[in-house]
């Protein structure tokens, strides 16, 4: 008979989820046992649920200490997915956050950043790690982090959170600029970003801004989109189940606290930038992220400026490598991909969406840039997500 498992996670969190999604590709390679969901963790708190069924195993992104004693006393291994401290005798698989923080600023490093700060809870420890990975490769490359933490309360209210964006502007306001910030998590970023609005700060042309988790859907909906440190949340997932499976098979982890590196830097529109301080790029290069896809030319972007068009072209070349033209060019281009990956809009539609009096203009253009039509493009795109869905499936 197949072992019953229990599997406490919470599937409102995007990364329980993946979690999720590494466990269920173990099972189907392995067809080891059968699991049972606790979609709302209600079995974290409530000693019943262990009692009403015989579990040979338990793995939990929500575990708390009555879980852990109510485990014990009955034998049952668990595996811990939850970022905090660790409990004693029980393994535990967490992203590795030193690293997160280490990529977020080698992110930022690569942009040519000079300046540095970092926003977080004092009172977490994933959250101090990954301030404290930030900082060391900040001051690797021979600069200084501002840091500004915080308590974490352990929810978030409206109440809170406006509160924390006026804090956050204080400390915002007077650092020098161009900035790049790093926040522990997406939420904080978000908190970030409103403080920048706040203060008339452009994002991310003066204070570019990233967050970790990539929780997609705070990330999407976010005022530029968020840059975030995506962690390896499958994996964790993964290697939860093989460590499962051995527990069950008599033999004892011999690392109990194993740390899952990052993906990597999933960049949106808040760190899509270059470190620039002259004011008349920075201006033009808002102005270019905010109105690109509506058809503006070069001369709406001097106007906005207050620059002719040979010093803008000038400093451009300096500042970015490239000119104004292109940079609107760039732009285009990258929301044409977005809504050939994203969307079924026919190309008419992405057209219009993208500033482009003409669907045939857009073509040439999309593949004289990219060396193949946006059909070609879409066709192959939705070739290997199949591909890739497939090999999940059959291996």
């Amino acid at each position: 008979m197949k072992p019953h498992v229990l599997l406490i996670f919470r599937t409102r969190f995007e990364e329980s989820m993946a979690m999720l999604r590494g466990i269920a590709h173990f099972e189907r390679t392995h067809h080891f046992w059968t699991a049972f969901h606790d979609d709302e963790a209600r079995s974290e708190s409530d000693p019943r649920w262990l009692a009403s069924k015989h579990w040979d195993g338990v793995i939990s992104r929500h575990t708390t200490a009555p879980l852990v004693r109510d485990c014990a006393e009955r034998g049952i291994p668990l595996v811990d997915l939850n970022d905090v401290e660790l409990y004693a005798g029980v393994p535990k698989i967490r992203p590795d956050n030193v690293g997160i923080g280490h990529l977020g600023a080698e992110h930022f490093i690569e942009r040519g950043f000079q300046k540095f700060g970092f926003s977080g809870f004092s009172n977490t420890s994933w959250s101090c790690e990954r301030r404290d990975g930030f900082v060391e490769a900040v001051r690797l490359a021979g600069r200084e982090c501002m840091v500004f933490d915080v308590s974490y309360p352990g929810g978030v209210s409206p109440f809170w959170d406006e509160e924390q964006i006026a804090k956050l502007a204080r400390w915002m306001k007077p650092l020098p600029k161009p900035i790049a910030i790093m926040a522990c998590n997406d939420m904080r970023a978000l908190q970030v970003i409103g403080a920048a609005h706040a203060s008339g700060i452009l994002v991310p042309e003066e204070v570019a801004i990233l967050g970790a988790n990539n929780d997609t859907i705070r990330c999407d909906l976010a005022d530029p989109a968020l840059s975030s440190v995506a962690p390896n949340a499958f994996q964790s997932g993964f290697r939860a189940a093989n460590m499962l499976r051995e527990m069950l098979s008599g033999r004892r982890p011999t690392d109990l606290d194993q740390r899952v590196e990052p993906i990597g830097v999933v960049t949106r529109h808040s760190t899509d930038v270059l470190a620039v301080e002259d004011r008349n790029v920075v201006s033009a290069l808002s102005f270019i992220r905010e109105e690109a896809c509506r058809g503006i030319n070069v001369e709406q972007v001097l106007q906005h400026a207050h620059v002719s068009r040979s010093q803008l072209e000038r400093k451009f070349r300096q500042h970015i490598g490239r000119s104004p033209q292109s940079e609107i060019r760039r732009v285009q281009l990258r929301k044409i991909r977005e809504l050939l990956l994203e969307t079924d809009f026919p190309l008419k539609r992405i057209a219009e969406l993208t500033g482009f009096e003409h669907m045939e203009y857009m073509c040439v253009l999309f593949k004289r840039l990219t060396g193949e039509s946006p059909g070609v493009f879409r066709a192959t795109m939705q070739d290997k997500s199949l591909v890739g869905a497939g090999a999940g499936k059959n291996a």
